[in-house]
């Protein structure tokens, strides 16, 4: 494992990070306590010091089970967790960005996960309701209190991220160090704006969902019914993912892998690895200490930049306007003439 810069910060976490999304088994479908246990401990032997959970996941479990697991050394993690959606659905002011929502959800995350103070603090979703200033001033008054190191954004667009990001520098207030989206070879929307902006901004990219939530690791087949104790085998959950396109992506990912003698799995995860534009830290969600394993597999190949082509192109998507439009090469000409620009910042 290696270890990479977050953004603009000098915090330095594994190559890969951890989501502690399935510790617990509240939701029917994640791990118990010993499975939970035994997957933090793989991640961390392999060198991995990045763990991401969240007040919502589980009930408050996932924050229980991270906090006991690293405890006995606490200083050695980047530990990451959020806040923002609401854990008591009769409260109108217990989820949101607001100031108040912050406060109380912070409060009870220390206290789930027995420590004094947070690594990094994701905003978990855009509330689209609260100024953005009052969010900034918030977050820049609890890294002040010493109660968070630094602050992050998920799932927001790219707009409300430069602008928040833009008023906490004019202001000297902690700005967002880095994002996390949704983001694999069967959901590839953030090139459009939000990778953009992250390269620009300098800020960390963390991708949630890597293997589109299980689309990629070759279980799922278009002429086949969805296997039986999978997160897709039941319910409606299982549409959003396994579309005639996404599934078509993962068949050449299931030939691409064949081919490198790797598992979809770890293929997935090493094109999304090596994306020019961004380094991108995948989280792993795992359920299993075997999945884990496999996953970790990624780390021990380069990817063939033919397989990367292929997956390259099965996945694109078009960019849609401007971005399609102000890279036509009429355009180009009419807007820098027949000169040569070299663009040095991308």
């Amino acid at each position: 494992m290696r270890y990479v810069l977050f953004g603009h910060t000098g915090l330095r976490v594994s190559e890969l990070c951890l989501g502690a999304m399935t510790f617990g088994p509240q939701w029917g479908w994640g791990a118990d306590h010993d499975e939970s246990r035994r997957m933090f401990d793989a991640f961390v032997e392999a060198g991995g010091n990045f763990i991401d959970t969240a007040n919502h996941y589980t009930a408050g479990t996932s924050e229980q089970y991270v906090g006991e697991f690293m405890r006995p050394e606490r200083h050695r993690y980047v530990l990451a967790t959020k806040y923002t959606l609401n854990p008591r659905p009769e409260d109108p002011n217990a989820g949101g960005n607001h100031r108040k929502s912050l406060v109380q959800a912070l409060e009870g995350s220390l206290r789930r996960l027995g420590t004094d103070y947070i690594d990094l603090y994701w905003v978990h979703a855009w509330d689209f309701v609260t100024p953005v200033d009052e969010l900034m001033r918030a977050l820049d008054d609890i890294v002040r209190a010493g109660k968070v190191l630094y602050v992050g954004v998920s799932d927001a667009p790219a707009w409300a991220i430069a602008r928040a990001n833009t008023m906490a520098e004019l202001k000297g207030w902690s700005a967002f160090a880095g994002i996390q989206i949704q983001y694999s070879l069967v959901e590839r929307t953030p090139e459009r704006d939000l990778l953009p902006m992250a390269a620009a901004l300098d800020l960390a990219v963390t991708a949630w969902s890597p293997l589109g939530g299980g689309t990629l690791t070759g279980k799922y087949r278009r002429d086949q019914a969805r296997p039986e104790g999978t997160r897709f085998s039941t319910g409606t959950w299982g549409e959003r993912f396994l579309t005639e396109r996404n599934l078509e992506i993962a068949e050449e990912l299931v030939a691409v892998a064949k081919e490198a003698g790797r598992s979809p799995s770890q293929m997935a995860l090493a094109w999304l690895r090596a994306r020019k534009q961004n380094a991108v830290i995948p989280i792993l969600g795992t359920r299993t200490i075997e999945q884990l394993r496999d996953n970790l597999g990624c780390l021990d190949f380069e990817p063939d930049p033919a397989h990367l082509d292929r997956l390259d192109r099965i996945s694109a998507i078009s960019l849609g306007f401007p971005h399609d439009f102000l890279h036509t090469p009429s355009i180009h000409q009419m807007v820098h003439g027949t000169a040569t620009v070299l663009n040095h910042r991308s």
